[in-house]
């Protein structure tokens, strides 16, 4: 009998943590979408026109050819 009551208090620990967190990551996904918000309406506008827009590339992604051994 010791054992089942064992058993079920463990059960009913994870099942309370398992609650804590999907309530943890509710607020978090909430507290996400809000920012995403945020920045998407800070952000200015993008130039269309993709690689041939005539804008600079940061140096990383400039060399990113070379470094993998592309053309």
């Amino acid at each position: 009998m010791k054992k089942n009551a064992i058993l079920i208090a463990v059960l009913v620990v994870l099942v309370v943590v398992a609650i804590v967190q999907a309530v943890q990551l509710f607020g978090l996904k909430g507290e996400i979408s809000n920012i995403d918000v945020k920045t998407k309406s800070q952000s200015q506008p993008t130039q269309s026109g993709g690689a041939s827009g005539g804008g600079s590339l940061p140096s990383n992604i400039a060399e990113l050819p070379s470094m993998v051994g592309g053309c």
